[in-house]
């Protein structure tokens, strides 16, 4: 009876060995899958097959910055090399270089390596004029985002897509990865707190790419009037918005790494505050603080920098907390926003009238003056999220439409 006890015994544990050992390769399978994926992104721009005949018999303008490479290569270089007549160069936000300071006024210009036109899309001229489409048979958008609602290169999208269906122009979108893509946070912008920094009624973080954004803006019927645009997305190879996509060109001048563009969903609403989240420092959207802030013993000096000529407090020592050794993965991991670094700030900042700028940038950030007015409540994290919970559970439905990759 003991031999047969041992025998059962025996038995079961290599059926229960066997089904641990095939759960293991199944997720160590589905880990290496994700990892070899994420390596092996593909942007839209690469698919030069894919979009060549679309242009190659048409005067086209492209809507480019510093993050338009194509294997090294700048791809108003790559598309002139292949014979494609570009007329213009549309600039967004920090320029056609990606060196201006955020918020900077830029003007029109030219090319001194192609001699080709730059027409600033950043200051009064935000949209596209129709004598700047004059003759234009298609523009070609290509910038890398971040997955942020008040990052501006969604509004430069927007009015883009909306001049060029004015005009009856075609718009390609060559998409890139969003390396916020896995993040879907924060609370959604009213209609009366339309800005630059935010014209949609989304989440601070919408796990979309560029490109399903962009068939978002066309569904869901945004550009003025519900006009479409005629456009056309150039699909990612090897990409689902889970996968972790290092950047290999700065998106903009102030989010230097993987860490910055992780936390900058957070910090950045200290943008409409008293706070500095970096700006004039070597760790940008890394770190906050304020002079007054004297509970923290981390400090730091802004000064002039890239991106940033004028950074908030310059030359004035401000005490804060220093958040650039947090753990990426773990940023990443969470799926949120943080509001701790912001309500932190808060209740531990002695003049607290003067936390918030009196211009409203915050209330424009945040996308309304709710969550402004929780934290003038001493409402607590959670309950801040609470009161996001139904909008966010709309927001994936819509959002459900409009997705390319898993």
């Amino acid at each position: 009876m003991l031999l047969s006890i041992y025998a059962y015994n025996t038995v079961y544990f290599c059926k229960v060995r066997n089904i641990f050992m095939k759960i293991y390769t199944l997720l160590l399978t589905l880990m290496m899958a994700s990892i070899s994926a994420a390596a092996g992104v593909q942007s839209g721009a690469q698919d030069l097959g894919a979009y060549l005949p679309l242009i190659s018999d048409k005067k086209v303008a492209m809507v480019v910055n510093q993050s338009s490479v194509v294997n090294a290569e700048h791809l108003v270089d790559l598309l002139l090399e292949n014979n494609i007549n570009i007329k213009t160069i549309f600039a967004p936000e920090h320029g056609f270089r990606g060196a201006a300071d955020a918020g900077e006024q830029l003007k029109n210009g030219v090319d001194a390596s192609t001699g080709l036109p730059i027409v600033s899309l950043y200051g009064s001229h935000k949209k596209p004029t129709d004598d700047d489409l004059k003759s234009i048979g298609a523009v070609i958008f290509d910038i890398q985002d971040v997955g942020v609602r008040f990052y501006t290169y969604l509004s430069t999208l927007h009015y883009v897509m909306e001049a060029a269906a004015e005009n009856n122009i075609t718009v390609i979108v060559l998409d890139r990865p969003n390396p916020n893509g896995n993040r879907i946070d924060g609370p959604l912008l009213k209609k009366a707190y339309r800005s630059f920094v935010g014209l949609h009624p989304v989440p601070v973080l919408y796990g979309m790419t560029i490109g399903e954004y962009a068939l978002m803006i066309n569904g869901e019927g945004w550009l003025k009037g519900g006009i479409k645009a005629d456009l056309k997305v150039v699909r990612l190879q090897n990409y689902s918005h889970s996968d972790f996509y290092h950047l290999p060109v700065k998106p903009s001048p102030n989010l230097p790494n993987d860490l910055s563009v992780a936390l900058y969903p957070s910090l950045a609403l200290f943008e409409g505050t008293v706070f500095s989240a970096g700006r004039g420092t070597d760790k940008q959207f890394q770190l906050y603080g304020a002079p007054g802030y004297t509970k923290h013993s981390f400090s730091f000096v802004p000064q002039p920098h890239e991106g940033a000529k004028q950074p908030k407090h310059r030359g004035r020592r401000c005490y804060g907390v220093d958040l650039s050794t947090a753990d990426l993965k773990s940023v990443r991991a969470s799926q949120k926003m943080s509001l701790s670094y912001l309500l932190d700030a808060y209740r531990n900042y002695p003049d607290k009238e003067d936390f918030f700028l009196k211009n409203n940038f915050f209330d424009r950030l945040a996308g309304s003056d709710e969550l402004r007015l929780q934290i003038l409540a001493g409402k607590s994290e959670k309950e801040i999220r609470e009161s996001w919970k139904d909008d966010l559970q709309h927001f994936k439905a819509r959002r459900q439409k409009y997705l390319i990759y898993q």
